[in-house]
């Protein structure tokens, strides 16, 4: 079983190689044949007229085609190994009194070394989101910023790992005290029955109106405080495309959603939000994430910071998301203003944080799953969620 009889990889070294504590292994030396771990598979279920899917797990003709598909869930799979590997090692550090840029730091050094970051071959496919509290998504801190985790905050750890584009997008939520237990719980279980509804040809409307039912059956008492959990209704999952967190479609996690149905071949981020607040978001504190505008094509730009600053930005990130740290560790600097720019013109988009009501929690749970022609696989699944 020795790499060396692989002809794929040029490790010298004798014996499977094993991962090593922090982790620092690429996740493509520990698998040298290139075969990663499977998420979980799951038979699609049975859609309201009552004909079960059970016809795709042995149909030959979605066999072939999910074998014509194999390299792209293998980029999938790798991917997943390297987002369960590095937040495992991040639940073994993460205490109160560290700040929120060396939580950051240390988890995007572990996840650059596992994934074997590669240009845009290979890499972080965006921020570390790590939003406390009342902030549901999108914080990550900046430059300065001297926030430190306390025993009582309630943080949504969300990263993204990616293999030529085939983004893993998946987040749990870490809480020291136990009082907040209840409310993590309602917030998997959502998740979890938005995992289990969708499949092929199922309403985006119906998955939305589960989640609802499921996370608001959850009564969670908080400091003497008791709350109905409430799905936060202006956020949801979304469909994902190759270097394209957001492709089009989204799957609410509130009653009320399009008809529009899931398709084979997709892949979704199946996201659920739950707070004690208003069960709605805001923009909310500086802003740290920004992504390049998908659909527009080539602008020229006059402003030379302009101009630089995007030549960066496409060279290290292309379409993919990034915050203002990843622009430092480039070198960059005095680049607020032509950051700007590039909004300005609709060429970057920024995504502030999302937050609902001061003084109330929200917790996430997140997992990319891929609707391929015989089953749905839960890619990012783990046995820690």
């Amino acid at each position: 079983n020795s790499a060396g009889k692989k002809k794929k990889k040029k490790k010298k070294k004798r014996g499977p190689k094993v991962q090593t504590d922090p982790p620092s292994v690429p996740i493509c030396d520990l698998y040298p044949s290139g075969v990663f771990p499977i998420g979980q598979e799951c038979e699609y279920p049975s859609l309201q007229d009552g004909r079960t899917a059970a016809w795709r797990t042995t149909n030959e003709e979605k066999r072939v085609l999910d074998k014509a598909n194999e390299e792209m869930w293998s980029d999938f799979r790798q991917a997943a190994e390297a987002h369960r590997q590095v937040r495992q090692h991040v639940r073994s550090f993460i205490k109160p009194g560290m700040t929120m840029i060396d939580i950051c730091e240390r988890l995007e050094n572990c996840s650059r070394k596992l994934i074997k970051e590669n240009g845009l071959n290979a890499g972080l496919a965006f921020p570390t989101g790590c939003s406390l509290n009342n902030c549901a998504a999108h914080y990550t801190p900046n430059a300065g910023d001297p926030t430190v985790l306390q025993y009582d905050d309630v943080c949504k750890i969300d990263f993204g790992t990616h293999i030529n584009g085939r983004i893993i997008d998946c987040a749990f939520t870490v809480t020291f005290n136990p009082k907040y237990d209840k409310l993590l719980e309602a917030v998997r279980d959502a998740t979890n029955t938005g995992i289990k509804c969708a499949g092929i040809d199922v309403r985006l409307c119906d998955v939305g109106e589960r989640i609802q039912e499921v996370m608001e059956s959850y009564e969670v008492e908080i400091d003497g405080k008791t709350y109905q959990v409430k799905p936060i209704r202006n956020l949801n999952g979304h469909s994902i495309g190759q270097y394209r967190i957001h492709a089009g479609k989204t799957v609410p996690i509130v009653k009320g959603g399009e008809a529009t149905r899931m398709e084979e071949g997709e892949v979704y981020a199946i996201e659920t939000f739950g707070s004690t607040g208003k069960g709605v978001v805001h923009d909310d504190m500086e802003c740290s994430h920004y992504m390049k505008n998908f659909d527009v094509g080539h602008v020229p730009i006059r402003l030379p910071r302009a101009k630089h600053l995007l030549n960066v930005i496409n060279e290290n990130f292309g379409t993919l998301a990034f915050c203002r740290r990843w622009l430092d560790r480039l070198g960059e600097s005095k680049y607020l203003m032509a950051l700007k720019n590039l909004c300005d013109l609709g060429i970057v988009d920024p995504y502030p944080p999302l937050c609902d009501t001061k003084g109330s929690y929200t917790a996430q749970f997140e997992h990319t799953i891929l609707l391929r022609p015989t089953c749905k696989e839960v890619v990012s699944r783990g046995d820690d969620y």
